[in-house]
């Protein structure tokens, strides 16, 4: 791989996390406006319709839009928080070891998170296909696109643990910055 080929992986890395990164916000910018949203019509605007014996507010979405941004945000923020490596990890005997043990331990570990999330993208899938007919009681939405997350989740974790591993994606590259060891 050449100097420019190297450099534009990288930047279309650094332009992939970014967008996932811009995706997570965008989703914790929904919840937060949908808990805020639950709030006011729950303790604002019912007392005004009751004060003034109005027709009550329905609000009965909010609870399933904060279901579905909830999960979407968990499963894809495990996806980038491995890339990431703010995952808690523990490294009681690793730091004794020599460097190259350490990194072929490391890479073990990256394959087994790949294999783990292929497991969940498999079972993810069957999970939604068993609900695909399922709708949410408020929202009539698909239940599929709920479990759809962690289907998305897993393969994601896949792709990034298989990409750590080989080294395809180097650790300088993800940015990171070692906690203590």
């Amino acid at each position: 791989m050449s100097l420019a080929q190297g450099a534009a992986a990288q930047r279309w890395r650094a332009g992939a996390m970014t967008a996932m990164k811009l995706l997570l916000a965008a989703i914790l910018a929904l919840a937060i406006l949908d808990m805020l949203a639950g709030v006011v019509l729950r303790y604002v605007v019912v007392r005004i319709t009751d004060y003034f014996d109005l027709p009550g507010v329905s609000f009965f979405w909010v609870e399933e839009v904060g279901e579905f941004a909830l999960c979407w945000l968990t499963f894809i923020g495990a996806a980038v928080a491995l890339i990431e490596r703010t995952h808690f990890a523990l490294a009681v005997v690793t730091h004794r070891l020599s460097k190259p043990l350490q990194r072929l331990i490391e890479r073990a570990n990256y394959v087994l998170i790949a294999a783990f999330g292929v497991v969940v993208a498999f079972q993810g899938w069957k999970v939604s296909a068993l609900n695909a007919m399922l709708v949410s009681p408020a929202l009539s939405i698909n239940l599929a696109f709920l479990f759809a997350s962690s289907v998305v989740s897993g393969g994601l974790i896949a792709l990034y643990g298989l990409a750590l591993a080989s080294g395809l994606i180097r650790l300088s590259d993800a940015q990171v910055t070692p906690g203590p060891e």
